[in-house]
């Protein structure tokens, strides 16, 4: 099991969490022939918890839907336990907080709970609402969630960090033993067969053809382990390095999703002839993976530069024994200059014997292509 699916596997169990703890709360408060909580204020909490727990993947539409749920409760005649029902909109807060991309959706979740305390003091009590009071209430139900989630958020980035270097540092070992052992051992057996083809008796063809064919497969096992070593050291490759053939059209089809989600329209073209996943079944495992990188990393450059206005094209086809692919945007201001990027998509393209182009082209749109080969030769040098 992977080390990351647990976490995400209790994080989606602790969002269901309220729809166990608020009737907990509703029951634990009701006191046959005292006191019975109102069905006005059940469907409150319950629509309150409801909407936390399938707020996931809408946080901050969730987080005001429980703070506007919360008004009615904060004036409603609640008694004991039940009173702490509305304040799942706190909790809310903090997950914003602590999972929000952008910092004007905390503020959004913030604003909205921070009015419905305000709401709730104003209700109660006019007079009390001007008080100092009320600045200590706002600080304590709207701050101390803020800084609850700013904290929850650094320790989620902190043990993300040390994650990632520690798997940098095994990939990094891994990279040493491929490299002082088995490279050491393949570079060493295509030397000797050189010699032996050298100091063969010239009638011996059948062996030498043998031989020739043999330190091809060497040289381009060799090849391969140089590859996958630039690979193991690249630390940008995160978790899967290698990326299987039926795995490379549904990755490109969820980073057009990202780009679509972002408000960007965007065209996927691929190969009448050749689907994307027979096209990288031709590929090796390093030419995959360029395949995918170089395709993420053009869209993701495509969300920061892009202009909404106009058509994202991806296309992904085989042309003269290579797969090509082609991404195209309009761009916002003055054509970009070649970042860390650019730059390292380049790399990639010229690891797999590919090339690669980025520029304006004569439509004075931005376009990236990268060209791979299908059957990839290696220097063993």
């Amino acid at each position: 099991m992977n080390r990351t699916e647990v976490p995400d596997r209790i994080q989606r169990y602790v969002r269901y969490t309220p729809l166990v703890v608020v009737p907990c709360l509703l029951i634990a408060s009701t006191y046959p022939g005292e006191y019975r909580v109102p069905l006005t204020y059940w469907i409150l909490s319950m629509l309150s918890a409801l909407a936390f727990a399938v707020g996931r993947r809408w946080p901050v539409f969730a987080s005001l839907v429980i703070s506007a749920l919360a008004v009615p409760m904060f004036v409603a005649d609640a008694w004991g336990l039940s009173e702490l029902v509305p304040y799942l909109g706190a909790v809310a807060v903090v997950d914003v907080t602590m999972r929000a991309e952008r910092r004007e959706m905390v503020a959004v979740s913030a604003a909205g709970w921070c009015g419905s305390v305000l709401a709730g003091i104003w209700f109660e009590s006019h007079e009390a609402f001007w008080s100092v009071t009320t600045a200590v209430k706002v600080l304590a139900y709207v701050g101390l969630p803020l800084l609850l989630g700013l904290y929850l958020r650094s320790q989620r980035e902190l043990a993300a960090n040390n994650l990632a270097q520690t798997r940098a540092a095994e990939r990094s070992a891994l990279a040493r033993e491929l490299h002082d052992l088995v490279a050491h051992h393949m570079a060493s057996i295509v030397l000797r067969i050189g010699v032996a083809q050298h100091v063969l008796a010239p009638q011996d063809e059948a062996v030498r053809e043998v031989l020739a064919d043999v330190r091809g497969t060497a040289s381009d096992a060799l090849a391969d382990i140089r590859r996958l070593l630039v690979a193991l050291r690249d630390p940008s490759l995160g978790e899967v390095a290698l990326v299987e053939p039926d795995a490379v059209e549904a990755e490109i089809e969820a980073a057009i999703d990202r780009v679509r989600a972002a408000g960007f329209e965007v065209q996927a073209v691929f190969d009448a002839q050749e689907n994307v996943e027979s096209g990288a079944a031709d590929l090796d495992a390093i030419g995959r993976l360029t395949l995918l990188r170089v395709i993420q990393e053009s869209l993701t450059n495509v969300m920061k530069h892009g202009d909404k206005k106009g058509l994202v094209s991806v296309s992904v086809g085989r042309e003269d024994s290579r797969v090509h692919v082609r991404v195209v945007n309009d761009v916002e201001g003055s054509p970009r200059s070649a970042g860390h990027g650019l730059v390292g998509m380049q790399e990639r393209a010229e690891l797999v014997g590919g090339e690669m182009t980025a520029g304006t082209n004569s439509d004075g749109k931005w376009e990236v292509h990268v060209s791979i080969p299908l059957v990839v030769s290696g220097d063993v040098s």
